[in-house]
């Protein structure tokens, strides 16, 4: 993970600590032969850490049998050993980039091996966590101040249920030593592919803290490739066109290493970006989305940079709302509803855009990122005639499109929008990009001329403020709890009252850790408490997803008795991944693997769906 201490230790040292001291590979190989056809328990004697010439070998956990969830190991190289020069180590941003493409590398080793050991069910399997096109902080892979630790799993060889200690020898005396040296160790790595990784982290670095230097939200090089080659693949259109800067919005920053870059660079403020259907308008959004994370060189988005605090915002039918402040865009409802703490199982599809607003301020957003298409047409715009028919005192709701200004000048929060509907948001833009066959043409001064013809719309709304985002959290034992809170009214949140649990909820027994149950990248289960995570469009990976469950069910077990604000929680986990990695969650080494580094706004984002 990315850390910002001295110490980068961010995952525990089992070889040392949970199994005591390290043994050697021939001790190794002398217990894994006694066992040989032996019942497949007799394989959790390998269980500790063994030395072998170039590194240490943890066998953390051993599956039950050969039909059950693969093996958890473990490769420790000290950095001595592994020899990458310490100029590729200094910064977080460099280790990132570098625990990304080793861990790439060695995955594709690993699955030419697999298999290659025979036996039943996952026998000789050998696999590792699988990156997208993102390069996110993951536990598969880390490096510290003293070591590189490589976390994956194997299938041990069996026939039924008696052991093939040879079959195991293969993998752990051949075949993954073999997979080692060619993948982990900078002598077998080809030097200058690996200088261009490095220097890729550095010019994305520097472009990032750019942004803000030239008053910039976000930027998109020149020749990027923004299409993807389809619904289900993020890897780049073959034959797509590539990006070309409007002269009007074009900026050249001079990088570390590829030099002068020259691409579209996005002032603060409101952008609109508009065109026909099917001309690249939500491309460059989806693009915009992504920026927050680097990519991977041959993605056609390396140079495609946002703000990292930008939010997606959207409608989400139908989500649970619980003591969200609502109140800057929705008030005066019929029902006579608090929206200063409004709650609903069930949200419209404005209350829930403008809960998912509120709930970016409260996460820190500077960057609004909005597509019509998914937004609630009453909560983003009202036009002139319709403000005559029902009169502002007569509708609870005011619009996205009156309250965009004051968000920027008030809160220095902007908004980069997608539209085609309404020429209302023409009189709002302080920039209007228009998409031409994927192609940006800057059309801010003559769309001026145009709105200077007409009467321009009433833009603006009283009584701007931030929300309030004094959440407290209240922490249910399991789903029984929760559900009889629930029925009896109480929200899942409280404000200002500084409770943080619900009496009778946890007795001092502390009982056994809520199960976890991952649904890929979309939601994720805490017992029977279901997440649903499917609209938070800037989770990438599935990996991310599994770090906001195991986040998820360390609040409850960890913050009961503080009495903080949720936008503080998150902001505690946050910093804490930074500087220490996820080993403060797990008390074994090995349920650590397969996780990737979320951001602070879906950290704060999933606590509030719950």
């Amino acid at each position: 993970m990315q850390k910002k201490t001295a110490d980068h230790s961010g995952s525990p040292t089992p070889h040392r600590s949970s199994f005591g001291a390290v043994r050697s590979s021939g001790e190794l190989l002398s217990l894994l032969r006694s066992v040989d056809r032996k019942s497949y328990p007799a394989y959790k004697a390998l269980t500790g850490s063994w030395r072998f010439p170039a590194y240490t070998l943890s066998i953390d956990h051993v599956q039950g049998d050969p039909f059950a969830s693969p093996s958890h190991l473990t490769v420790h190289i000290t950095l001595e050993t592994a020899g990458f020069p310490a100029a590729f180590l200094d910064r977080d941003y460099k280790r990132t980039a570098l625990s990304d493409y080793l861990l790439r590398r060695f995955g594709r080793f690993l699955s030419a091996s697999s298999h290659e050991a025979k036996g039943s069910g996952k026998s000789g399997l050998l696999s590792i966590s699988r990156c997208g096109q993102e390069i996110l902080p993951r536990t598969a892979c880390e490096i510290n101040e003293k070591e590189l630790a490589v976390r994956f799993h194997a299938g041990f060889p069996a026939a039924g249920r008696t052991i093939l200690a040879g079959e195991l020898e293969k993998i752990l005396f051949s075949l993954l030593p073999g997979c080692i040296e060619k993948a982990l160790l900078a002598k077998s790595i080809p030097q200058q592919e690996l200088l261009q990784v490095i220097r890729l982290a550095e010019d994305q670095d520097f472009l990032r803290a750019e942004l803000p230097r030239r008053g910039l939200v976000a930027f998109i090089a020149d020749g990027s490739v923004l299409p993807r080659e389809s619904g289900v693949s993020d890897r780049p259109m073959q034959g797509a066109v590539l990006f070309s800067s409007p002269e009007s919005l074009a900026v050249t920053i001079s990088l570390p290493y590829k030099g002068n870059l020259r691409g579209m660079g996005i002032p603060k403020g409101i952008t609109l970006i508009a065109g026909g259907g099917y001309h690249g308008k939500s491309t460059v959004l989806k693009a915009l989305e992504r920026g927050v994370y680097n990519h991977i060189s041959g993605d056609g988005r390396e140079y495609v940079i946002t703000d990292a605090s930008a939010v997606k915002i959207r409608a989400e039918d139908g989500r649970k709302i619980s003591g969200t402040d609502i109140s800057l865009f929705i008030h005066d409802l019929p029902n006579k509803k608090d929206t200063k703490r409004f709650s609903t199982p069930d949200a419209s599809g404005s209350t829930s855009q403008a809960a998912n607003i509120s709930e970016a301020i409260e996460a820190g957003s500077h960057l609004f990122l909005i597509d019509e298409d998914t937004s609630a047409t009453n909560f983003m715009i009202r036009d002139e005639l319709m403000q005559k028919v029902i009169s502002r005192e007569k509708e609870p709701i005011t619009p996205f499109l009156e309250r965009a200004r004051a968000l920027y000048e008030e809160a220095d929060i902007s908004s980069i929008l997608v539209v085609g509907s309404s020429g209302a948001y023409f009189y709002l833009a302080d920039h209007i990009i228009q998409m031409d066959a994927y192609r940006p043409l800057e059309i801010t001064e003559r769309v001026r001329a145009l709105c200077r013809e007409t009467t321009a719309p009433d833009l603006s709304a009283p009584g701007f403020h931030l929300p309030d985002t004094d959440r407290r959290l209240l922490f249910l034992q399991g789903t029984d709890a929760g559900q009889a809170a629930e029925r009896n009214g109480r929200p899942g949140y409280e404000r200002g009252r500084g409770r943080s649990q619900v009496p009778g909820a946890w007795k001092d027994d502390r009982p056994a850790r809520a199960k976890i149950r991952l649904q890929g990248t979309t939601a994720f289960s805490l017992d029977h408490t279901n997440v649903d995570l499917r609209y938070l469009e800037q989770l990438t990976d599935a990996e991310q997803t599994a770090a906001l469950a195991h986040l998820l069910r360390y609040v409850s077990e960890h913050y009961r008795e503080k009495k903080l604000p949720a936008s503080k929680i998150a902001e505690e986990l946050s910093e804490r991944l930074s500087a220490e990695g996820f080993s403060f969650l797990f008390e074994n080494a090995y349920c650590a693997a397969g996780l990737a580094l979320p951001r602070r706004q879906e950290i704060l984002a999933c606590l509030l769906r719950v």
